[in-house]
């Protein structure tokens, strides 16, 4: 007991409960309203989801599904849809490729080079989010189409066949999910270029570091987190997307998310579609972990 308790006790008075436990209390309670929405809206989604992916495979709406607990289901869907899981990591690991090489250098011309326009550029990066995903997916379909000013220009230029064509395409698709979900890459690069003390780059310079060796030893290593982050935000969202594929591709570039999506709505084959949507959920989990852990930042976990 401190010597302030032990004078009020002397005193006859009760000594105050300790201001540790107190804070303690109050974070729980302010913790509270975020877990319950995580309850609510995550978890008991995610249960029943799992659940439905080990109903009765021959059930149906009218019949009802009974839980049978069909594992089944599983290596059905794998076997069936295996092309369609492996174009959806495809897609996605090209998309987030060209997202960072997109994304790096201009996070790193607003952090350092931007000056006075720096906060006009972090609104032009956002700017696509003030329309509708759905709309700007449709601009790429005029963009690319075929009697188009891109394609026109590209047959001019003989960079593309007489008869070649860009929209329903895998590059049309990569190409609008590397769109997309480019500012999901820029912001996170941007909050962590950000951060660095220019100070240490100044160091590398005095101590005789080429420009390159000062990106590649110090701005770099730093800027890990935001690269890690960049990368999971762009990639995971696209794994799952099928709006590209639908408005840029074809039936031959269907992802696992047109899948689930036809077999929710249209075939109305839920057992399907929910055990796909596992097998997705748990294919990201682990490639995630994977990659964190490959980069050297558990913390972000």
């Amino acid at each position: 007991m401190s010597v302030a308790q032990l004078s009020h006790v002397v005193e006859g008075h009760a000594p105050e409960p300790p201001r540790k436990r107190r804070g303690r209390a109050t974070g729980y309670l302010l913790l509270l309203p975020g877990l319950l929405w995580l309850v609510i809206f995550f978890v008991l989604p995610t249960i029943q989801l799992v659940a439905t992916s080990l109903y009765d495979p021959s059930g149906s709406l009218d019949t009802g599904y009974a839980m049978t607990w069909s594992v089944s289901n599983y290596f059905d869907v794998l076997s069936t849809y295996q092309e369609q899981f492996l174009r959806s990591l495809l897609y996605a690991s090209i998309a987030t490729a060209l997202s960072l090489l997109l994304g790096y250098p201009l996070a790193y011309a607003i952090a350092f080079k931007a000056g006075r326009w720096k906060n006009l550029m972090l609104v032009l990066v956002i700017a696509p989010f003030f329309t509708s995903f759905l709309v700007r997916t449709l601009a790429w379909k005029s963009i690319l189409a075929d009697n188009g000013f891109l394609v026109d220009t590209l047959k001019t230029l003989h960079l593309l066949a007489p008869d070649g064509r860009l929209l329903a395409t895998s590059l049309a698709v990569v190409t609008g999910l590397t769109y997309n979900f480019l500012p999901f890459m820029v912001l996170p690069l941007y909050a962590s270029l950000e951060k660095i003390d220019p100070r240490l780059v100044e160091a590398g310079k005095d101590l005789y570091a080429s420009p390159a060796t000062s990106f590649f030893k110090i701005t770099l290593p730093l800027s890990m987190p935001g690269v890690v982050a960049g990368t999971l935000l762009t990639f995971i969202p696209a794994a799952g997307d099928y709006i590209n594929s639908e408005l840029l591709g074809t039936p031959a570039q269907r992802m696992i998310g047109n899948v689930i999506d036809s077999a929710f709505l249209v075939q109305l084959d839920y057992p399907s579609a929910a055990a796909s949507s596992v097998v997705l959920m748990v294919a990201i989990t682990v490639l995630v972990l994977f990659y964190v852990r490959r980069a050297g930042t558990e913390e972000l976990l």
